[in-house]
């Protein structure tokens, strides 16, 4: 990492210190005219987030990667968010000749008989396409919680991402999810009602449950598979 960007690190995240989510946004904005983005798969979390940026009409890229593969209770909250802020959020597909190949050759529900399948199904479905959103831009905002990961435990609010070449913004890094709840409630905003039904990290339906109680926050996702390894590939932290 050059002087140059770890000096621009510390100097955002010292703002990001003393400003809150709205006015720090805000800032970016200035600072990144038209390169700051913010990727939403409409959890609890990104509903946070979408709130600010949307209720303070703040010049934000909004997207979310649609795989094909999501819950109907997903499109739902995300068309009742277009409605509520009377907003447009952009959505990206996965390569239709990438996944045509992979289903074909391996079948629909590979993903389940090895991790190598649902990495490669992860990564058509998800970071291929994530790639192509953050083109170009400069920030991401994330909804990143701490508590969602052990992987996620040391993760700073601006952080470079070197995988993505992008300065990322984590802004509700250490709320808690009572934290979450409240604000939701607060500023009535739409959220996924399977929130209510015990899923707490929401992704493709074939690949999401409930979690039991006693349960960590990832155990309802990718279930079959070991602990350490749940993470789509979204979010490579090294």
């Amino acid at each position: 990492m050059s002087s140059t960007l770890q000096s621009n690190l510390s100097n955002l995240t010292h703002q990001s210190d003393r400003l809150n989510i709205r006015d720090f946004i805000k800032l970016l904005t200035e600072q990144f005219p038209g390169k700051v983005t913010f990727s939403t798969s409409f959890s609890y979390e990104d509903q946070v987030i979408a709130h600010e940026i949307l209720s303070n009409q703040l010049p934000v890229n909004i997207f979310t990667l649609d795989t094909g593969r999501l819950f109907a209770e997903t499109y739902s909250v995300w068309n009742n968010t277009n409605e509520k802020y009377h907003a447009n959020i952009t959505a990206y597909y996965p390569d239709y000749r990438l996944l045509e190949e992979f289903v074909t050759d391996k079948g629909p529900n590979a993903f389940y008989e090895s991790l190598e399948n649902r990495k490669q199904c992860c990564y058509i479905r998800k970071v291929e396409p994530l790639k192509r959103a953050l083109a170009g831009n400069a920030i991401w905002i994330t909804g990143l919680r701490a508590e969602h990961s052990p992987d996620r435990q040391d993760l700073s609010i601006i952080e470079w991402d070197e995988t993505n070449q992008i300065i990322k913004y984590n802004p509700i890094l250490h709320w808690t999810t009572e934290q979450v709840k409240k604000y939701i409630d607060d500023n009535n905003v739409p959220y996924n009602i399977l929130h209510d039904r015990g899923f707490v990290s929401i992704g493709c339906a074939p690949c999401t449950r409930a979690i039991r109680p006693g349960e960590d926050f990832r155990a309802g996702r990718w279930w079959w598979e070991d602990a350490s390894k749940k993470e789509c590939g979204l979010h490579i932290h090294k």
